[in-house]
């Protein structure tokens, strides 16, 4: 329920009696199911990929009791191989980009001043297919069928002649299937953002979070082709007899890993943009002003998406490619990290400028600073070649990246899960507690992986299941597993805050932290409807400006109420300006019947049940074709979204 029931100035209660039984969803099943309102499936993304990442901590916590003494028999090689090579996977395909994904489809429509997204419908449909894509390779760990060769999944040891069963098949099939979800989720995003923002909302009054969240749309329907090509030859190797991988037949093994990273490089920033608009976004409310420098950020958000598909080799510097193109991708590398320090000196001076208000959002955005400045560091030391070739799958890599990744992606979710908990659940968290959770994170994350640099320079190599006792290896693999566990109570102390705000809290007033984005003009948590009337946007603080405050009631009138039918206003690309009202659909079930008609066909592709394929891709065009067929009765004044 909202906290907000009186109607604002200038709209009266039959407005928003009409608005509510518009956009309201039956409180049934059914609804349930087949709900089109983001904020839902906004909540649904930041829930399954919070239990996907539970899943993968917990994949974690077996690998570091394995490796807290030399020759320990905790698991089996084959079954660390699967425990590791699931871990992988999961944070980045099944947590890291899902989750930012939740945060973008709960927060655009509200940042941008939309009732919905642009495609309600391919919203909900991406969600179901996520939540398909995840429980079908997690399913397949039970019964020893998991991945096996690596979230990287190298050739030729992918192949079937090397990795027989249906290990590498759960692999290649399932990031197909979740591929389908990434792409509608980000073409949702650009169109949504482009085509939805309130009037008045020209580029340059974009919020930062949003400028993220389309910038990693674009990069995802450019890099995703490679990685989905890739899986595709990789499956038709190991199913049909193809060669693309196979030397001995003309292939060629380096050609997944230039696809692999050609992707795999974006996407390191793919999960990082989003997270870092968190932090743009969580900054004004707790420094009391403006992020410092915002073209010059809106200027390095577009740099960083298109540099990075320029670096992809740096992964590759010891697979033997010729040493002048190692020249070119390691300046390239470099070159990258001076649109990141654009951005770490623009929030650094927004909090030397700034009247800090010290909470836990805050808290985390400074461990963010510290964290990612860290791996930072070690990354420019990968750009030069010598270093690279020199700790090349040793754990020096392994504490790099995870510097970068919960340094970069972590810190700001969990930011975001502090800052907006009240807009999302219409409850308030526990401070103290919030506090402690900090602490032990911030100590626990340090704990587990600033050894590593340690023994990956002692030479110790990554991906093994154990290790003999040599010096500098024993007792700080000892450090990491315990900082691991320091680090798991941690996040379930975080865990505990979010259960003991939807239990306990105090209920949350439409604005606790002053905020700066449109989001903060909403009840909290916001009404179906999300607006009572279409603000108008008159500066980059919307909440902050009288004159945006008072268009969201003050002289309303009906084009700006739309409260004739489930509407919302299309605007210009570039200046926001007002063009048309557009019908939203309603819900319905017919993604979650695609989404089921998907999973057959790849469950039964993995299987070998050809025949039960056909009929599922058969199913498959089927409900297209319903979902598309035209209303009987279309409306010839409205548009009509899906």
């Amino acid at each position: 329920m909202s906290t907000t029931t009186t109607p604002p100035p200038g709209v009266s209660a039959q407005d928003l009696a009409r608005l509510a039984e518009h956009w309201a969803e039956r409180p049934t099943l059914r609804g349930w199911f087949s709900t089109v309102d983001h904020k839902k499936i906004g909540r649904r993304y930041l829930v399954t990929a919070g239990f996907f990442f539970v899943l993968a901590g917990l994949s974690a916590l077996v690998m570091r009791t394995q490796l807290a003494k030399p020759e320990a028999g905790v698991v089996s090689p084959q079954e660390y191989n699967q425990l590791f090579s699931m871990h992988g996977t999961a944070m980045i395909f099944l947590f890291a980009t899902p989750m930012l994904f939740g945060f973008g489809n709960f927060l655009v429509p509200l940042m941008i001043g939309a009732r919905d997204m642009a495609f309600p419908r391919l919203n909900a449909f991406g969600y179901w297919v996520f939540l398909f894509a995840g429980l079908f390779m997690w399913a397949s760990l039970p019964f020893g069928a998991a991945p096996n060769n690596g979230w990287f999944a190298y050739a030729p040891l992918s192949e079937e002649q090397h990795n027989p069963g249906l290990h590498m098949d759960v692999y290649a099939l399932g990031l197909l299937f979740l591929g389908i979800s990434t792409t509608a989720a980000s073409i949702n995003f650009i169109v949504t953002a482009l085509k939805l923002r309130a009037p008045g909302m020209s580029l340059n009054r974009v919020p930062l979070f949003v400028w993220a969240i389309v910038a990693t749309a674009f990069m995802v329907i450019f890099a995703l082709p490679a990685l989905n090509a890739d899986n595709a030859m990789l499956f038709l190797d190991r199913r049909f007899g193809t060669h693309f991988f196979d030397p001995s037949a003309g292939g060629n093994v380096l050609l997944w890993q230039h696809l692999f990273w050609i992707f795999g490089h974006p996407d390191v920033y793919i999960i990082v943009m989003p997270a870092l608009g968190i932090v743009s976004a969580v900054l004004p409310a707790f420094t009391r002003r403006g992020v410092v420098g915002y073209p010059l950020i809106v200027l390095s958000i577009v740099s960083i998406s298109i540099i990075s598909f320029g670096v992809w080799v740096h992964h590759m510097f010891a697979t033997g490619l010729p040493q002048l193109s190692y020249s070119f991708f390691s300046a390239a590398s470099t070159i990258i990290t001076i649109p990141s320090g654009i951005q770490i000196f623009a929030w650094l001076a927004t909090m030397l400028l700034g009247r800090l208000v010290l909470r836990v959002p805050l808290l985390y955005v400074i461990g963010f600073v510290v964290t990612f400045v860290l791996g930072g560091f070690t990354g420019a030391m990968f750009a030069v070649t010598a270093f690279d070739q020199q700790v090349t799958d040793s754990y020096f890599v392994v504490a790099h990246f995870h510097y970068v990744l919960i340094g970069g992606a972590v810190f700001p979710m969990l930011a975001g899960i502090y800052y907006w908990l009240p807009k999302i659940t219409g409850r308030m968290y526990h401070e103290r507690l919030g506090r402690w959770a900090f602490w032990l994170v911030f100590a626990g994350m340090h704990v587990t992986f600033f050894p590593m640099h340690l023994y990956g320079l002692f030479g110790m190599p990554r991906r093994v299941y154990t290790y003999r006792s040599e010096p500098g290896w024993d007792g700080w693999n000892l450090v990491s597993t315990v900082g691991s566990y320091l680090l798991a109570v941690g996040l379930l102390l975080v865990l505990v805050g979010v259960v003991h705000a939807l239990r306990r809290g105090r209920p949350a007033p439409p604005d606790p932290w002053e905020g700066d984005s449109l989001e903060w003009t909403t009840a909290s948590p916001p009404e179906p409807y999300n607006f009572p009337v279409q603000p108008r946007v008159h500066s980059l603080h919307p909440a902050w400006d009288e004159r945006t405050a008072d268009s969201v009631g003050a002289g309303a009138t009906a084009d700006r109420i739309l409260s004739d039918g489930r509407r919302t206003l299309v605007t210009s690309e570039l200046d926001a300006h007002p063009e048309r009202a557009v019908q939203m659909p309603e819900s319905t079930l017919m993604p979650l019947v695609l989404a089921g008609a998907l999973l057959i066909f790849f469950t039964s592709m993995l299987l070998a049940w050809y025949p039960v394929a056909a009929v599922a891709a058969l199913a498959v065009v089927a409900t297209i074709a319903v979902w598309l067929w035209p209303p009987r009765r279309p409306d010839e004044e409205l548009g009509v979204a899906r």
